[in-house]
């Protein structure tokens, strides 16, 4: 399993609020799928899973507003 495949799983079996299908595009935050609790949760298991550190402020619509998004950010912060 990938590590996108495996964002998505999480956030769909964790962290979704309502009954939205999660994909590499689906808006998590404007739509309300995700609130800001499981920002934070979805931010440490990103961290658990890769020991990237994800600094406070890149926790923006830009970098978590999607898993292709957080995929993006995370990629990164790797290659940086």
């Amino acid at each position: 399993m990938s590590f996108t495949e495996a964002l998505t799983r999480f956030i769909q079996d964790e962290i979704v609020m309502d009954e939205v299908e999660v994909d590499n595009d689906t808006d998590l935050l404007l739509s309300g799928a995700v609130d800001s609790l499981g920002v934070i949760r979805i931010t440490h298991w990103m961290e658990e899973q890769t020991g990237v550190t994800v600094d406070p402020g890149d926790v923006t619509l830009e970098n978590f507003q999607t898993v292709a998004k957080m995929t993006a950010y995370l990629d990164a912060r790797v290659s940086a």
